[in-house]
């Protein structure tokens, strides 16, 4: 058996910069253990895969250990290789995913994700991971959502991924708001394989609905 994959950077403006993913064009799906062991050796944080479903597409993500439910950097990625690579003429394609359908358009800016939002809600302070940060604010969506009192206690943070690793869930989100950006963030998920990814789509859903509320802003700027 001979597959084509591709490694794209997503969320990028030049090379080895941003995220990369891995994308695995298919006929038929191939069986879970493979599509997990052939994420293993690409040993990226997500590689996806999909199907043609009609005239959009059926697509999976899988951790370098397990399959998730939502991944927005391997959704770019696999948009530019239908865009660019299978001769995709329209400017726009659909996901179907675990977590519903997921459009992606192009204009001529670059590639636009439509995700859908997850709301997290507010925890007391002993439900939430003791991290060793100044929290000022701790939630939860998909992930624990972990507001600090500044920007440098964000990109300062030396994590015990052993700790993070025993949490329930997914992984964790820390952040804080910025005087250069809207916000900054970071995120861990040594429990699905992921130490740190250099930029989290997903934890997107999450973080956007709390700092639009929080700055009265509709359109955002992160780091």
């Amino acid at each position: 058996m001979e597959l084509n994959i591709y490694q794209v950077d997503a969320f990028a403006s030049q090379p080895f910069t941003g995220n990369p993913a891995a994308v695995c064009p298919l006929e038929t799906w191939l069986d879970d253990a493979l599509m997990q062991a052939i994420a293993a050796e690409n040993n990226l944080s997500e590689t996806a895969f999909f199907v043609p479903q009609g005239t959009d597409y059926a697509i999976r993500w899988f951790t370098p250990v397990t399959e998730v439910d939502l991944c927005g950097h391997a959704t770019l990625a696999s948009a530019w290789v239908v865009f660019n690579r299978l001769a995709c003429v329209s400017d726009q394609v659909v996901f179907h995913s675990r977590s519903g359908p997921l459009v992606v358009t192009r204009n001529t800016h670059g590639l636009v994700l439509d995700l859908p939002a997850d709301i997290p809600r507010p925890l007391s302070d002993q439900a939430y991971p003791q991290t060793n940060l100044p929290v000022t604010e701790a939630l939860q969506g998909s992930d624990y959502l972990l507001v600090v009192e500044d920007s440098q206690a964000v990109t300062g943070y030396q994590p015990d991924l052993t700790m993070l690793a025993t949490l329930p869930g997914r992984g964790v989100i820390i952040t804080a708001a910025n005087d250069q950006y809207d916000f900054v963030c970071r995120f861990f998920a040594p429990r699905c394989g992921i130490d740190e990814d250099p930029v989290t789509g997903s934890a997107f859903t999450q973080l956007v609905p709390y700092w639009a509320e929080k700055l009265g802003k509709k359109t955002l700027h992160a780091r």
